[in-house]
């Protein structure tokens, strides 16, 4: 609805696997959803191309993508 083509790796796989296949494709951010942060009410997203990672509240995913996007 907000205009952010998205991915889910849903796959039986370990979490690297999907870190690595994400980066070889060009994903541009990656939203990680953790059991840990999200009992939080947090999620982390990476950008792959600073390798920045950041910790949000997981209200602010949609708009904090957009901000990104724009820079």
């Amino acid at each position: 609805d907000e205009g952010i083509d998205t991915l889910l790796d849903d796959r039986d796989e370990r979490p690297g696997i999907k870190f690595k296949d994400a980066d070889l494709i060009g994903i541009p951010f990656r939203v990680v959803i953790g059991e840990k942060n999200l009992k939080l009410g947090k999620v982390e997203i990476k950008d792959r191309k600073t390798k920045e990672v950041i910790t949000i509240n997981k209200e602010e995913v949609v708009s904090t993508i957009k901000l990104l996007l724009k820079k």
